[in-house]
């Protein structure tokens, strides 16, 4: 079985964002508030948005089954204040539920947060319950800066979070460290805050002690890391610098790397450099990369191809592309083994 765990609903139908708009528009004419209910969009348009996409893809690839949340991008956590995120991210959530329900074999449910710069982190556990145990969510999307880009919010190993991280651990849960759309012009959204906020929380996380606190939370950096793999070096020494252990003592039991990587030789550096056990086959399909790469005829987000021509032993391109996926995610495994599979 091939699983990929980061996939984004960027086809939603055209209502969803249509709603999310006369949400925005509210914040300043409350006249233009949407229905609290959400948008109306039917069964039929959920399959036409995922089969003409994503499930053609999945097809195509050869993947077996992807863990879906709502589309990163549009999580936008910097507009509006609590309330505003908490509509938003319940509304996205049911709709991943919904997808996931109707192609229970193909798709299962990650989830958004409702947070917002400035406020608790702890707010948003009422929708990780909700989530987790009425959707089925099998993971959460955390964002380490709800600004938008601008940096305001405390480290992930400050102990504001900490309500966060008990609250995964209890559920057994990890969360992917995700960002959402940027408003500072300095940094493009997908081509470097995305990958500046990999780099930033694993240099947070090095730099502290959090899981000696929580030393069975599971957290993912996707996009292969950002700048990890490439500047391993710099990262041990930088810890050696700080007097903290190595990273792969103090980090690698608990931090794991995705594979949206869109080359071969990122993909294999990423392979050289950290552990088969930590590394979660991904592609982010229908993303931030959509095109064709005219070097190789093929779509740059076609993971699977990079992934098996890096040269890996059967046994651990098994674990990349399948087991440690249920490791990492034990709700998906539990669903998995529940469908006999």
């Amino acid at each position: 079985m091939i699983i990929d765990i980061h996939g984004h609903y960027t086809t939603a139908p055209a209502p969803l964002g249509q709603w999310r708009d006369a949400q925005v528009a509210a914040l300043t004419d409350p006249l233009r508030a949407p229905d609290p209910a959400g948008p109306a969009i039917g069964d039929d348009e959920i399959r036409e948005s995922v089969e003409t996409n994503q499930l053609r893809l999945m097809d195509e690839r050869g993947i077996d089954v992807t863990v879906f949340s709502p589309r990163a991008s549009f999580m936008a956590h910097h507009i509006g204040d609590f309330a505003t995120s908490a509509a938003w991210a319940r509304i996205c959530n049911d709709l991943c539920h919904r997808v996931s329900e109707l192609y229970p074999d193909r798709f299962v449910p990650g989830a958004m947060l409702p947070q917002s710069p400035g406020v608790d982190p702890a707010t948003v556990i009422p929708e990780i319950e909700r989530a987790v145990l009425e959707l089925g969510a099998v993971a959460v999307n955390l964002n380490p800066d709800p600004s938008g880009g601008h940096w305001t919010a405390p480290p992930l190993t400050d102990r504001c979070w900490y309500p966060v991280w008990e609250k995964l651990v209890e559920l057994d849960v990890p969360a992917m460290v995700h960002v959402s759309t940027s408003c500072n012009p300095a940094f493009h959204t997908t081509g470097a805050h995305y990958l500046n906020a990999d780099t930033t929380a694993f240099m947070q996380l090095l730099a502290g002690d959090l899981f000696a606190d929580f030393p069975e939370l599971r957290l993912v950096i996707p996009h292969g890391g950002g700048a990890v793999p490439y500047h391993w070096g710099r990262f041990r020494g930088l810890a050696q610098a700080l007097g903290r252990p190595e990273p792969e003592e103090s980090l690698l039991r608990n931090v794991f790397f995705d594979t949206c990587v869109y080359h071969q030789p990122g993909i294999d550096l990423l392979l050289e450099v950290m552990p088969v056990e930590n590394v979660l086959f991904a592609s982010e399909m229908v993303g931030a990369v959509r095109g064709i790469d005219p070097r190789t005829g093929h779509h740059f987000d076609d993971t699977r191809r990079y992934v098996e021509k890096a040269g890996l032993a059967s046994e651990d391109l098994t674990a990349v592309e399948e087991r440690n996926a249920r490791r990492v995610y034990p709700r998906l495994d539990a669903r998995l083994a529940a469908q006999g599979r």
